[in-house]
């Protein structure tokens, strides 16, 4: 019988030391990978929605009973959810330019959706120029409306890759063969092509990310749903009825259009996620501006809708995830604004901000990982001297007024976040902070591209002919 060789001190120590050596080799292995995938900047997506109710999503749990998202749901609940997220516009077009730019877009003369959907100068770097020296290649699908020509279109502007439409406003969603009149573009070209077109829309924006996998890429997804003209599959339609058959047809139309948008996102995700890239990938979905009570959106417990400065028309389902970078299933109170996807994005792509033009907006990313607990405290809209309409929120204070309306109402949102309680009567002095804030921040903004002035001046003559007086004279 072979005899064991007895347990020494020396070669027990041996054996803890080949174990070390052992488990730090799989450590190293490990960090290598973990090092080569961190080393590659973030993919970035934005979804953008269009005139989405805030309780049009069922994560809101005041949603009405015919609401259900479970992709977006599912989206929510491993992301970040912000409950205080805004955009820039309470219409589609200064939304976007802003969301784009990373700057208010009465820097670049944009107060109406009139003016932003005739397009910005193009002197204004947008988002895939910013992202095009760290090597992104940049894919833009879906509603434009920030120009008319391909010039202005977002190939004109610095995306490599485009399918989508020009027009202002939304696209019909089942006639997608109409080169003349309203067309479908790829990269610049009309194009015939058929089917429902949030689904093409997910079609083409999984296409991309299959096809640039190999390296970062810039999806930016703008679904026209669920904007006007409202339109979806029969059959869909029918199911809402019959499920709910309470709700009106506008609202069963709506519910179907909904489920088709939810569907393009679990999608877009499903993709990121079978392809490897959804630990990687900086995620941001919003909205342009609040639901539209023409489509029978419901934006409780919000007051308002979108052509609105209260809070149900600017204010949007918000959620952003990088599971790489921070934890998810959270949500977060600090109120934050469209204006900082962009700067969010630089900040993760290791892309420095730029100097001669500033951006207003701000990097997520401390509050996203725990760094700090600070935000922007204060935030503008106006829609410029002929509507009148304009907002300043400073900490839990915001200052409204409606457009033509000279009177301003005053709320405290941490109290009130309905704004059901005007404050103003009382609160002369808070009023006379808000304004002077608001007015100092509309002495920094261009004069809109109409030419009607920045502040609202009352007037006998109705809007439409106090505009074209203004431009005659100009």
């Amino acid at each position: 019988m072979r005899s064991r060789r007895p347990i020494t001190r020396r070669t027990a120590l041996h054996a803890v030391l080949t174990l070390a050596v052992a488990v730090l080799a799989r450590c190293a292995s490990v960090l290598a990978i973990v090092t080569a995938v961190t080393a590659r900047p973030p993919n970035v997506v934005v979804i953008l929605t269009d005139d989405q109710g805030y309780a049009d999503i069922s994560f809101n749990p005041q949603h009405p009973k015919e609401v259900s998202t479970p992709h977006l749901d599912a989206l929510a609940r491993e992301s970040v959810w912000f409950s205080q997220g805004y955009i820039t516009g309470n219409v589609c077009s200064p939304t976007r330019a802003g969301l784009l730019t990373g700057r208010y877009q009465q820097r670049a003369g944009v107060y109406t959706a009139g003016e932003g959907g005739r397009g910005i100068a193009q002197t204004e770097t947008i988002f895939p120029k910013f992202l095009k020296p760290a090597g992104y290649v940049s894919g833009a699908f879906g509603k434009w409306h920030l120009g008319l020509t391909v010039e202005q279109s977002p190939v004109g502007r610095g995306f490599d890759e485009w399918y989508g439409f020009l027009g202002r406003g939304a696209h019909d969603y089942l006639k997608l063969d109409d080169i003349e009149g309203s067309p479908m573009y790829r990269n610049g070209k009309p194009i015939k092509d058929e089917g429902y077109l949030t689904t093409r829309l997910t079609d083409e924006t999984v296409a991309f990310i299959q096809k640039h996998k190999a390296q970062p890429f810039y999806v930016h997804l703008a679904y026209n749903a669920v904007h006007s003209p409202a339109q979806a599959p029969a059959a869909d339609i029918a199911r809402f009825k019959k499920q709910f058959p309470d709700i009106t047809e506008a609202r069963a139309i709506l519910m179907a259009m909904l489920h088709h948008l939810d569907l393009g996102v679990g999608r877009v995700v499903d993709t990121l996620k079978k392809e490897g890239l959804w630990e990687n990938t900086l995620l941001v979905f919003l909205t342009d501006n609040g639901g539209s009570k023409a489509m029978s959106a419901v934006n409780t417990p919000l007051r308002g809708a979108k052509q609105q400065n209260f809070e149900g028309g600017i204010r949007t389902p918000f959620i952003v995830s990088w599971p790489a970078a921070f934890k998810g299933g959270r949500t977060l109170d600090t109120p934050i604004s469209s204006l900082d996807i962009l700067p969010t994005a630089l900040a993760a792509a290791g892309v420095a901000h730029p100097t001669e033009k500033p951006l207003d907006g701000k990097s997520l990313l401390p509050l996203l990982t725990g760094k700090s607990s600070r935000h922007i405290d204060t935030f503008y809209w106006s829609e410029g001297g002929e509507a009148g309409g304009f907002a300043v929120r400073s900490g839990d204070w915001k200052l409204v007024q409606q457009r033509s309306q000279p009177k301003v109402e005053l709320f405290n949102l941490a109290k009130d976040p309905a704004e059901t309680t005007d404050l103003a009567p009382q609160s002369a002095a808070k009023v006379a902070e808000l304004t002077k804030l608001y007015d100092t921040w509309l002495d920094q903004m261009a004069e809109p591209m109409d030419g009607v002035g920045k502040r609202y001046k009352k007037s006998d003559e109705p809007a439409g002919k106090n505009r074209k007086k203004k431009k005659a004279e100009k």
